[in-house]
């Protein structure tokens, strides 16, 4: 199906990330998998073998970024497909009145500067690289699919940095379709409910059950291959662009 694609997966080391890239190598396709270099992405790469790479990378750094759209050249000869998975959380009150305390900046800023500006800076360098493939009968070059969160929608006490750095995203995702579409570059966000990552898995069982219990339809945490599987999905549409999709099993976040 995928025969001859080649993806770029940040996050790719685990969790929505490694099942999407799991998922176009399965579909025929070749992946370069961007993580932390703390991250097991070099195990993750050495399970797809000749398909897959492993580059280090922090996606907030231009340096690093320009390094894995390299490596993709000089691998695979080309770049059709970006999807944007790697991102922190973080939780704080605005103001912990019990302490005399306010969000610490930092941590605001940190998680604006990986999970909104981390996602534009993959975006404008490996949009450089996709504009350079032949068009296709639509005029289509290549497809970049950002991940967002319900939280963009839905923020819950907590989650302020968390919800606007996800709002940002969903927010520029229509502005950059419209930038790119002369180029045939389509640009879609996928706004993901609860999922069992592996960071999700840390929590106790109960906590889990009480999660899953929150969710209308299926009343469970989503399958990364789920995920995944959406990800195709827009790649092969050709329609979809300039959107937000949800995946949540129809969940609306409480306060």
């Amino acid at each position: 199906m995928f025969k001859g694609l080649v993806g770029l997966v940040t996050g790719g080391a685990s969790g929505l990330g490694r099942a999407t890239a799991e998922q176009l190598v399965k579909q025929g396709g070749r992946v370069v998998i961007c993580d932390l270099p703390s991250s097991p992405g070099k195990e993750t790469a050495k399970e797809l073998k000749e398909n897959a790479a492993f580059v280090p990378v922090d996606v907030s750094s231009e340096t690093d970024v320009k390094n894995a759209l390299q490596t993709t050249i000089d691998k695979f000869g080309r770049l059709d497909v970006v999807v944007n998975c790697a991102g922190v959380v973080s939780a704080s009150r605005v103001y912990n009145f019990k302490k005399n305390q306010p969000f610490d900046l930092k941590m605001f800023q940190k998680t604006v500067e990986v999970n909104l500006i981390g996602t534009f800076n993959v975006i404008r360098l490996a949009v450089g690289l996709i504009g350079k493939n032949a068009p296709d009968a639509d005029g289509q070059r290549g497809v970049i699919v950002n991940t967002a969160s319900v939280a963009a929608f839905d923020g819950q006490i907590g989650q302020a940095a968390y919800a606007a750095s996800k709002a940002g995203v969903v927010g520029m995702t229509l502005p950059i379709a419209r930038d790119l579409a002369k180029q045939g570059i389509r640009v879609v966000t996928i706004a993901p409910g609860l999922f069992r990552t592996p960071m999700m898995s840390q929590l106790p069982e109960p906590a889990i059950k009480s999660l899953e219990a929150s969710v209308p339809f299926p009343s469970r945490l989503g399958h990364p291959q789920e995920f995944a599987l959406l990800v195709q999905s827009i790649i092969q549409n050709p329609m979809l662009n300039g959107e937000t999709i949800r995946i949540d099993g129809s969940l609306r976040m409480q306060p």
